[in-house]
């Protein structure tokens, strides 16, 4: 029976971390300031940004909202970046994705500041993870590396077997694994003999967007696994890619669906955000 990977606990641990870290810097007169802009009413963002307004408010990061109609044009939007990256009391902005049809996605990422770049997807941010250099770190990614790590899971020499090559997950999460000396190997859609690669991992991170498709078929005996994905089944309960009951029993240890990764992508938004404020002190 595979050992639970706690993402609340986890989470819960960092934010008490950054809690105490602001509290200091507080203390030494520096505030650190969260912007997010939410354009339109996105039932589903409109959740992630109130948590992440509730993860602010707790750790002492001053929060600032910015709301804009769903008909906000794209040039009005990049005015807003403008003005938050003049703006030197802010020191990480968010656009919460998605955005309105009508708004280029990258056009948008491309204009925040990197120095304020907390989500890790600005072009300059990603080149500075493949090339080794200091920068922010997509939150997903930088999540799993903190679970495996705190619950014991040594990843130098390992077998890591990426499922999906998203810019948000699959890609930085290579990277990320590939920079604490994994040995990674990057599946997709057109990869062939996917079952026996996978069954070859040591760590297996999945993220493909397709419920409960890994079964106990693709999974290594005592294998770590991580599931990002995560989706409501017929009985509208939350599930995730991996087939949990069949997996759990090969697994040595597994993140659940809810509870694992998903807490984590917050927690280490905030991190970011505390990291940012760091690095414009010390300029």
């Amino acid at each position: 029976m595979a050992q639970l990977i706690d993402g609340k606990m986890i989470s819960a641990q960092i934010k008490d971390e950054l809690k105490e870290e602001v509290a200091k810097m507080n203390s030494q007169g520096t505030t650190v300031t969260l912007a997010v802009i939410l354009v339109g009413q996105d039932p589903a963002s409109c959740v992630y940004v109130r948590n992440k307004k509730r993860a602010c408010e707790y750790i002492g990061i001053r929060s600032i909202s910015c709301e804009m109609p769903e008909e906000t044009t794209q040039e009005e939007l990049l005015a807003k970046i403008r003005e938050l990256n003049q703006d030197d009391s802010v020191d990480g902005i968010l656009v919460q994705l998605p955005l309105p049809a009508h708004i280029n996605e990258d056009a948008v990422i491309d204009a925040i500041d990197p120095a304020k770049d907390v989500d890790g997807f600005h072009p300059r941010s990603v080149g500075a993870l493949c090339i080794g250099k200091p920068g922010f770190v997509s939150c997903t990614p930088a999540g799993i590396i903190q679970l495996l790590k705190r619950s014991g899971v040594a990843i130098e020499g390992k077998h890591c077997v990426v499922v999906g090559r998203s810019n948000i997950v699959g890609k930085p999460m290579s990277l990320l694994l590939l920079r604490e000396n994994g040995t990674v190997t990057i599946c997709h859609s057109r990869t062939k003999n996917l079952k026996d690669i996978c069954r070859s991992a040591d760590i297996l991170v999945c993220a493909i967007g397709k419920p409960k498709f890994f079964t106990e078929e693709y999974i290594k005996d005592g294998a770590v696994v991580i599931d990002v994905g995560i989706h409501r089944n017929a009985e509208n309960k939350l599930c995730g890619d991996v087939d949990f009951e069949k997996a759990e029993p090969i697994a040595s240890k597994i993140t659940p669906v809810p509870g694992g990764v998903g807490p984590m992508t917050i927690a280490m938004l905030m991190s970011n955000c505390v990291e940012a404020a760091k690095r414009k002190a010390q300029k």
